[in-house]
């Protein structure tokens, strides 16, 4: 009976030593085919080169995509998929700090912008100012006017602030074009922080459009544009306009916005924040839906104009249409615009503007790409 029960335990103590190295070599198997799995998803990935580990897990906030489109869009024929934002443009200030639309059909436009917006699931923000005013000429007077003084400085933020709850809107958008002194900018970021003040506590937005304050060719600072750094603590998003307007002389249609000018942009815009440390991730980088032609006698076209013209237009920057050359930026160039943007930290993308998209080849869409494919991975800087 003994020798029974010997070999029985001698039976159990061999069965469960050999079920844990079992168990053992099954776990470390696993790990190796896992990591072997991960190293060639991570071999993949733009840029990796075998024996740098360069590539780490993305612990940032969602990306912005914010699209403008101008009221007199029919709304029912945009397409606004892919946009967590978007900006309908524009009402206009008077000096004394009203509010101006373009009459019925764009209060029309902008409430079922609302509707179409929200039943999607994004956001809609109403801009104020842009560069004509809907009484003729630019609306830099109109606005610094507006923003000068306490009592019409408070009137348009109160007017705001109404539209704002009367439309259901998510927020505001600030595209004052541009303060050109000190004084300019001290009263933009008092009206900002006023804005900012109302708009909060509510849960809304508050977004600023900016000049992108780089030289195209030579990238140094355009001192004819100021800004108070300490007034972007107030805003959610930054939007870089990053084109046209930043000539280093003579006008140059090349100069639109190229990626190289880009670089420069989000290098400033960089500095700038970490300087005031102030989080990249309000900053968001603009790109253009429009060409921008080499004869200033002729007007601008849309990208869908290009890609109307040849399909084949999508992979260029450049296009030649009835005699005249147009520059302009293609789906390679806004995604390589795209990463640079989010490895510097930015928080999105912005684009002038919707209505000006491709219905086929859209840019919206290889934006949107971009940013999930960035969306867990980032490129891990050093320090």
């Amino acid at each position: 009976m003994k020798k029974h029960k010997l070999l029985l335990s001698f039976l159990i103590l061999i069965t469960f030593f050999g079920g844990f190295f079992a168990g053992i070599l099954f776990s470390n198997n696993n790990k190796q085919v896992e990591l072997a799995e991960e190293k060639s998803e991570t071999s993949k990935k733009p840029g990796h080169q075998r024996g740098n580990p360069e590539w780490i897990e993305r612990e940032e906030k969602e990306k912005v995509l914010i699209g403008y489109v101008q009221d007199f869009r029919d709304p029912n024929t945009m397409d606004y998929s892919d946009l967590t934002h978007i900006i309908f443009s524009f009402a206009h200030p008077t000096k004394d700090g009203q509010l101006l639309m373009n009459g019925d059909s764009a209060l029309n436009h902008l409430r079922t912008t609302v509707e179409i917006a929200h039943n999607q699931g994004s956001k809609i923000m109403l801009a104020v100012g842009g560069w004509f005013h809907i009484q003729g000429g630019e609306s830099y007077e109109y606005f610094k006017d507006a923003i000068s003084q306490p009592a019409s400085r408070t009137n348009l933020v109160n007017n705001l602030v109404d539209m704002v709850v009367r439309e259901n809107l998510d927020g505001i958008d600030i595209d004052f074009e541009h303060p050109r002194t000190n004084e300019d900018a001290q009263n933009l970021a008092a009206f900002t922080k006023e804005l900012s003040e109302m708009l909060h506590p509510e849960g809304k937005e508050l977004s600023i459009a900016v000049n992108a304050k780089v030289h195209s060719v030579a990238g140094t600072e355009i001192k004819q544009v100021v800004y108070e750094p300490t007034m972007f603590n107030f805003v959610d998003h930054v939007n870089i306009m990053a084109y046209d307007g930043q000539w280093d002389g003579e006008y140059n249609a090349a100069n639109l916005s190229p990626y190289s000018h880009n670089k420069n942009i989000v290098t400033y815009w960089s500095h700038l924040f970490d300087k005031h440390e102030i989080s990249r991730e309000k900053l968001v980088l603009g790109v253009p839906f429009y060409a921008q032609p080499e004869d200033p006698n002729s007007k601008q076209i849309s990208y869908n104009t290009i890609i109307n013209q040849h399909p084949e237009n999508s992979a260029k920057d450049i296009v030649h249409i009835n005699g005249i050359t147009y520059h302009y930026n293609g789906e390679e160039t806004v995604q390589k615009k795209t990463k640079l943007a989010l490895d510097h930290g930015f928080g999105g993308m912005m684009v002038w503007e919707i209505g000006h998209d491709s219905k086929q080849d859209r840019l919206i869409t290889a934006i949107s790409h971009a940013i999930e494919y960035d969306s867990r991975y980032t490129i891990k800087q050093d320090g």
